[in-house]
């Protein structure tokens, strides 16, 4: 298990001291989630409750109470007197997963574009900068990865509607899975990153239509990106 688990913090949140013991889930959850969708848990390889606790500094029973909701949502899987493993990832779940995107993420731009507060476009604003910056196109693809994480993310919490954040991170974070598979075989990995720029923008210009279909076609362009590498 060692091998596949850094101790690098990844996209996890930090728990402020003397938090309560469901907050320790909650960080377990987080830490172990994006560990998941960025295969350094490989999939299929075995989950030791004990090191996976000892690497996160966190003790067994919030790491079983997050591998319990890490389940539900297809990320691990738990066998009878075989123990828990991380999910393989198949690849004839794109076109379900996009399916579902291909719904849901035009909806989540618009409502973004509805409802982000100031604070919110602010912060989206100097998002959609970073993603089409020179920068990106000298970025480590796992780099690329996290921002596309964090660009996701930062929209569905601007959607303002809970249900609807936490079933596209949801599929998001099993899409990225796939597309870890093909990150170094990507060479326009930078330019796929920096769509996001143009629907950030219009999700703080307030242009509902806009971003959902700007959304739509970046689902249906990752898509064909992955498909054609098979």
């Amino acid at each position: 298990m060692s091998e596949h688990v850094n101790t690098s913090h990844g996209l996890g949140r930090a728990v402020l001291a003397g938090d309560a013991a469901e907050s320790l889930s909650d960080r377990a959850y987080h830490e172990i989630r994006d560990r998941l969708v960025m295969l350094d848990i490989r999939p299929g390889s075995p989950i030791n409750e004990d090191q996976l606790g000892a690497v996160l500094g966190i003790g067994r029973t919030p790491v079983r109470e997050a591998l319990k909701r890490l389940a539900y949502e297809r990320l691990v899987v738990a066998y009878p007197r075989r123990g828990t493993f991380a999910t393989d990832v198949n690849i004839t779940d794109l076109a379900h997963i996009s399916e579902v995107r291909q719904h849901l993420e035009p909806i989540a731009a618009a409502g973004a574009a509805r409802r982000a507060t100031a604070p919110e476009r602010a912060s989206l604003r100097e998002l959609a900068d970073t993603l089409q910056s020179d920068a990106t196109s000298r970025m480590e693809a796992r780099d690329l990865m996290r921002l596309d994480l964090q660009a996701h993310r930062a929209l569905y919490a601007a959607t303002h509607n809970p249900y609807l954040e936490d079933t596209l991170v949801r599929y998001d974070n099993l899409a990225n899975r796939i597309w870890c598979l093909f990150i170094q075989r990507l060479p326009g990995m930078a330019g796929h990153i920096s769509e996001h720029g143009p629907l950030l923008e219009a999700v703080v210009a307030g242009d509902a239509d806009g971003a959902a279909e700007l959304a739509r076609n970046h689902v249906v362009h990752f898509e064909q990106e992955v498909r054609a590498l098979l």
